[in-house]
């Protein structure tokens, strides 16, 4: 299984917000994510300085090291699936706020097709600005 689950332009256009840097982007990046500069999985983004407003949409199949490095960055917007783990006891326990996206919620594959998946996904912020942007995607808990 792929780890390629793009975030869908829609979720930005609501945010309204401008990132410093995509920690976990496509080679290429994507040209509907409002960002600065991404890090790909060739620039390794777990090992470099992070800085600024971050854009995190991690690897599905390996969120907990990304999770913990965003939580200590303290500045950005993950999206996260919702999971019975470790880390993401460390997400509820956290600072951070989160809003729950509806059952209909779908990525993009690298092909341009809608994809699903069988658990549910959420967006985290930290920092007020980002608190603000998720709250105009959904209710904030």
């Amino acid at each position: 299984m792929s780890d390629e689950w793009y975030t869908p332009k829609t979720i930005f256009d609501q945010m309204g917000r401008v990132f410093h840097l995509d920690v976990c982007a496509p080679e290429n990046g994507l040209d509907w994510i409002p960002v600065l500069k991404w890090f790909s999985i060739k620039d390794d983004g777990l090992s470099q300085k992070w800085s600024g407003t971050v854009w995190m949409n991690p690897p599905y199949s390996k969120p907990a090291p990304w999770v913990e490095k965003w939580l200590n960055h303290a500045n950005g917007i993950a999206l996260l699936p919702m999971a019975k783990s470790k880390w993401f006891n460390n997400l509820m326990n956290s600072n951070a706020k989160f809003v729950l996206l509806p059952s209909t919620f779908k990525f993009q594959s690298p092909d341009g097709k809608p994809i699903s998946l069988m658990m549910a996904s959420s967006l985290w912020a930290l920092g007020d600005a980002n608190i603000e942007a998720i709250s105009k995607v959904g209710k904030i808990r």
